[in-house]
């Protein structure tokens, strides 16, 4: 009997994600214009997209502050921050954790680079970089380049966390952009460093 009355719900709960499924936005796409942000980072600092008019902004989305994946990017982005300031290249992340999580998060790991809160997940969703599953929200991981006139020049959906800013920093090499001298405050970061393959 139990058995019986299961189906239904697991059916129900099914067709339920399907349709928040339904509901997921895809990423802008290359060469469009990126959708417009007004966040504040855990130091009640303010930031919008066009506060970056004129250079270049790596803006990556992750799910939570101190998971394990989550971790290993950022920190593996702050390895690779120094050759990101050479650029002149800003460099923010974003996810639905509050500034408190943030700030922790941030002190721990001695991340030098502004941790965004997207309290109503707005942004997240308008970069279609929201995970949707009712009482569960979390961001996708995905990052993007865009460019001085605000425009999307780069998608990342697939990422290899420990490995993000090589990956990053050589697409930048390949848009010409190029530091004036390696400032990477770890030699293994160096955009010279051929790319491992995924695991």
């Amino acid at each position: 009997m139990l058995k019986f009355l299961l189906i239904p719900i697991v059916l129900g709960v099914l067709a339920m994600l399907a349709v928040l499924w339904s509901r997921q936005a895809p990423p802008p796409a290359i060469g469009s214009a990126a959708p417009d942000f007004d966040l504040y980072d855990a130091a009640r600092g303010r930031h919008r997209l066009a506060d970056y008019r004129g250079r270049w902004l790596v803006l990556y989305f992750y799910p939570r502050d101190e998971t394990p994946t989550c971790t290993a990017e950022a920190c593996n982005l702050r390895d690779g921050y120094a050759e990101f300031q050479a650029r002149a290249v800003a460099l923010l992340g974003v996810s639905l954790d509050d500034a408190a999580s943030h700030a922790k998060f941030a002190q721990r790991h001695r991340l030098p680079f502004p941790l965004l809160v997207d309290p109503n997940a707005a942004v997240a969703c308008a970069y279609g970089s929201l995970w949707d599953f009712g009482i569960f929200r979390f961001a996708k991981r995905h990052t993007f380049v865009i460019d001085p006139d605000g425009r999307i020049a780069k998608v990342y959906r697939e990422i290899v966390a420990d490995h993000h800013a090589q990956e990053i920093l050589a697409d930048l090499t390949r848009f010409k952009l190029v530091a004036p001298s390696s400032g990477a405050n770890n030699p293994g970061i160096s955009p010279r460093t051929p790319p491992r393959n995924n695991p």
